[in-house]
């Protein structure tokens, strides 16, 4: 891949991402100009948009854990939906492929990046200390509450709330200098 089609590449992306969040439908935004010169097939689109996903989660559920060391599980599910509502059209195309797509190949790769993403977040949430098929099922539990406690918990505004996010900040601080 030269600097210039991986740079088209990446144009291409965001703009596939920005028309998925737009749509919300979960249909793979494969309308989008320079998809078809840029990505081979369904595979290789739905391949970067899981890529794009579990690397935001990544650095969410760092940042998570940086700023709320104490409950790894909440920080790991506040991730989750943090990058489930700045990402949420590309949740719904991964999901909706996940679960009909019509290649096996497709849904199989899916289901591998589903099964690691599910070890990350059981490892992150403290859950478990082995990449394996317990953590695998740990971390689905970990994602379905996510999932479920998504719409019923608003994000909150931090400016809205700056003081009482500051005094909970320094009374772990205390705790934990104790």
């Amino acid at each position: 891949m030269t600097w210039t089609s991986y740079h088209r590449r990446g144009d291409v992306l965001r703009t596939v991402v920005e028309r998925a969040d737009q749509r919300r439908d979960g249909i793979l935004p494969t309308d989008v100009a320079g998809v078809s010169e840029t990505f081979r097939d369904d595979l290789d689109l739905l391949g970067a948009l899981s890529l794009k996903w579990h690397t935001r989660l990544a650095g969410r559920i760092e940042g998570e854990l940086a700023s709320q060391p104490l409950d790894l599980e909440a920080a790991v599910v506040r991730a989750w939906q943090s990058t489930a509502r700045d990402l949420a059209g590309v949740r719904s195309v991964l999901d909706r492929a996940l679960a009909a797509h019509p290649d096996p190949d497709v849904v199989a790769a899916l289901e591998k990046a589903a099964a690691k993403e599910h070890v990350l977040l059981a490892l992150m949430a403290g859950r478990s200390s082995t990449a394996d098929d317990v953590a695998a099922r740990v971390g689905r539990a970990i994602a379905e509450r996510a999932r479920d406690t998504l719409v019923a918990q608003p994000e909150v505004s931090v400016t809205r709330h700056q003081p009482r996010v500051i005094d909970h900040l320094l009374h772990r601080l205390r705790t934990l200098a104790a």
